[in-house]
């Protein structure tokens, strides 16, 4: 039989195309992932610990989609995340008139830390409007902040 996909350690053949088509034809009002939970069902296509290859059967399924070998039923729901569509920070409402005065007469500066605070936002849209790679969401578990200037 002919190969029409390898997709991770799996090879799909002309006979499980025809098999996958005609799943779909069966279940018409089946969404992508009940047609996943259906196919893995079928071929007893499992994980180590039991669980199906859903994530997987789904990966397979779209790529014999996008090939042109199966057609899919339309996406029926895009789940909602927030790292994707992120708004920017605006630019923040403070006094930004110059300091006029020696390094000396400006005092200590105090450092807090500002994650999951209201000074948060500030932060945010300070680093968006002055740094040159803009805002991006910290990667670890501080942000600080110069709160405070003290003579």
């Amino acid at each position: 039989m002919p190969i029409v996909l390898r997709y991770r350690g799996r090879i799909v053949e002309d006979t499980d195309v025809g098999f996958i088509q005609s799943l779909i034809q069966a279940h018409p009002k089946a969404s992508r992932r009940q047609l996943s939970e259906k196919l893995c069902a079928a071929w007893n296509w499992v994980q180590p610990n039991g669980a199906p290859c859903d994530m997987i059967c789904r990966g397979l399924m779209l790529a014999l989609d996008r090939a042109g070998h199966i057609q899919l039923p339309p996406v029926k729901i895009t789940p909602h995340n927030p790292l994707v569509r992120r708004e920017r920070p605006g630019v923040p409402d403070i006094d930004t008139s110059p300091i006029e005065a020696s390094l000396k007469d400006v005092g200590s500066l105090e450092f807090r830390l500002v994650r999951r605070t209201p000074e948060e936002a500030l932060f945010n849209g300070l680093i968006e409007h002055h740094h040159y790679l803009r805002y991006t969401q910290p990667v670890g578990p501080v942000s600080f902040c110069p709160t405070s200037l003290t003579a």
